[in-house]
């Protein structure tokens, strides 16, 4: 008899934690102790180094799992819904778009946290043993569009695009569409190429997918080789390919200056001065995106988002691995959303 009400009493408590997560989406209960993290490559090493960070100031909590998806990868788990089955934060290299907030309301995901965690520069790189020359916006955009202005794409030598440049061939490694740093190349420096034509500009108000098409479509003849989600894998093939230009994240590039430097563009080379400033057309922000919903079922959220921040001010440890620190405005805005927890709203998003 007494077996019998054991079972009973057992059959009763894991029914009433099955209830427990599915009235949360499945985060309740215990089911997931550490937190998972999705997202953008060049945030990875960053995010990594804050997850260190988070377990050895408290021995008791558990390591965060990290998962480099690029990007738009994240964002895409990130929305699927709420529960232990799905991540907590996603880092990007670059803010979230309209859409992906749209898909995220849609799936359940209603409050997000935005934050800045601090900048970075989307570097154009070459060799140290190749020849040296400058770009500008225009001369990258004329070489990798498929169909720069609208005409057809015929530059094979990065002379042909200007005379200045070497008559090396255009061979580019870069990152695949769900990364970040593929979404910030396409803002920062192909369209910033593309409007110095001025018709072409006017397209943006007139027809905003064909300007899309024409700015930002990259030519797929081999020019342009996507590397995945593998920035060092991309200084690995500077290294033995010495002709050919890479495009990563500055931290990266700052991590391997005894193998790669950075291209000036329009003039200014990548320096943590010229990104800071704006100066230096590939300068872009960092963010994390976290879960609210999570914050109260996964321990140590908060506490891990706080880490991230006391880690990118001016002299931190992420800085010394290369983050370059936000202002000091973005900073305080950031460390008041992460206190504070404030959802954002998504009305200034694109």
């Amino acid at each position: 008899m007494m077996k019998k009400i054991s079972l009973i009493a057992i059959s009763a408590l894991a029914l009433s934690a099955c209830n427990d997560q599915a009235s949360t989406g499945g985060a309740a209960g215990g089911s997931r102790q550490e937190i998972r993290i999705v997202g953008s490559s060049t945030v990875f090493p960053f995010a990594k180094a804050a997850a260190e960070g988070f377990a050895k100031a408290d021995p008791t909590r558990k390591s965060p799992v990290l998962e480099s998806t690029g990007t738009g990868g994240g964002m895409e788990q990130f929305c699927k819904g709420v529960g232990a089955e799905t991540p907590d934060i996603t880092n990007a290299s670059r803010r979230m778009k309209k859409s992906e907030f749209e898909d995220c309301q849609k799936n359940g995901v209603k409050d997000i946290v935005e934050i800045q965690v601090g900048i970075d520069g989307l570097a154009l790189a070459q060799s140290n043993k190749g020849e040296k020359f400058a770009l500008s916006t225009v001369d990258v955009y004329k070489a990798l569009a498929s169909k720069p202005f609208g005409k057809a794409q015929t530059a094979k030598l990065w002379s042909d695009v200007n005379p200045a440049l070497p008559k090396l061939p255009i061979s580019v490694f870069g990152p695949p569409t769900t990364s970040g740093t593929r979404d910030s190349f396409h803002e920062l420096i192909m369209e910033a190429g593309c409007k110095s034509d001025a018709t072409t500009k006017a397209l943006k108000d007139t027809d905003e997918d064909k300007y899309k098409a024409i700015c930002t479509e990259i030519r797929t003849d081999g020019a342009f080789k996507e590397q995945g989600e593998n920035d060092n894998l991309i200084v690995q093939k500077l290294d033995a390919n010495p002709n050919m230009v890479g495009i990563f994240g500055y931290s990266y590039m700052e991590e391997n200056a005894s193998k790669v430097h950075g291209i000036t563009m329009d003039g200014v080379n990548p320096t943590i001065a010229t990104i800071s400033d704006g100066s230096y057309p590939g300068a872009r922000k960092m963010f994390i995106y976290v879960k609210k919903a999570h914050i109260d079922k996964i321990p140590g959220i908060q506490d891990f988002v706080l880490e991230f921040l006391k880690g990118g001010v001016v002299g931190g440890y992420l800085t010394k691995l290369g983050m370059i620190a936000s202002t000091d405005d973005d900073y305080k805005k950031a460390m008041d959303v992460a206190k504070g927890l404030n959802a954002m709203d998504g009305s200034d998003l694109k």
